[in-house]
């Protein structure tokens, strides 16, 4: 998967139950998507962005090659971000503490510092994980010749997967045919929301997981990541 920054429920709940979690990196980044930011609540009502500048986020630059804009203050601005959380949300602090051990390290790459986010995520929920990066790997692949043979290829250099699971929205990205005749199963990981108490109406799902760590103890957040269904 590609490195995203704090993403949602369902990207931890991927990350819990497969064997090995691998950082995809060298493909162009798409803007507006995931990788240098995501959502929480906006004071009030709606929602918000957190963002890290990128100095140079061009179509055609691959993810590996995104470096952080450290000119501009940006930790201090999303901590500031999520004091509206203090209020309302009996995890503030303890998540507060999370992102300013995060912050507290220097990085020049988006993927060096989604990486170190990942992990400290995943210990706090008590799932500790170690991520490798896919363009750090040298592993002997194949050259991939469509889109959906990335991890297909991947998966034939680490000579050990037999299967390979991916968000829903795959669907009808992938070919199954290809992994099968390669003797690994394609699997789909369905992830099922679970709503908790964000001290407000409506409810916003699919939020960064910060927003959900505000509200729900490490305990509750891990067993919120056994809730999906796979086809």
């Amino acid at each position: 998967m590609q490195p995203y920054f704090f993403p949602y429920l369902g990207y931890f709940s991927l990350i819990k139950h497969v064997d090995r979690f691998i950082l995809f990196d060298p493909v162009q980044s798409i803007r507006h998507g995931w990788i240098e930011r995501n959502r929480i609540l906006k004071q009030g009502e709606g929602t918000l962005y957190i963002r890290v500048p990128l100095i140079n986020q061009s179509r055609s630059t691959l993810i590996r090659d995104l470096q952080i804009d450290n000119t501009q203050p940006w930790q201090a601005k999303i901590l500031s971000q999520i004091e509206p959380y203090k209020k309302i949300a009996p995890k503030y602090w303890a998540v507060r503490r999370l992102l300013e051990q995060v912050f507290d390290t220097h990085h020049d790459s988006i993927v060096s510092l989604n990486k170190a986010a990942l992990e400290a995520t995943c210990a706090y929920l008590g799932m500790p994980r170690s991520f490798e990066i896919l363009s750090a790997m040298q592993l002997r692949m194949e050259e991939p010749k469509a889109a959906d043979e990335w991890a297909l290829s991947v998966c034939k250099a680490l000579g050990d997967a037999t299967e390979y699971w991916n968000p829903p929205g795959g669907k009808s990205f992938f070919d199954p045919e290809k992994y099968r005749s390669a003797g690994i199963a394609l699997r789909f990981q369905d992830y099922q929301f679970e709503p908790y108490d964000q001290r407000r109406l409506p409810f916003e799902p699919a939020l960064s997981i910060l927003d959900v760590m505000m509200f729900n103890a490490p305990e509750i957040v891990n067993r919120m990541l056994d809730g999906y269904e796979l086809t």
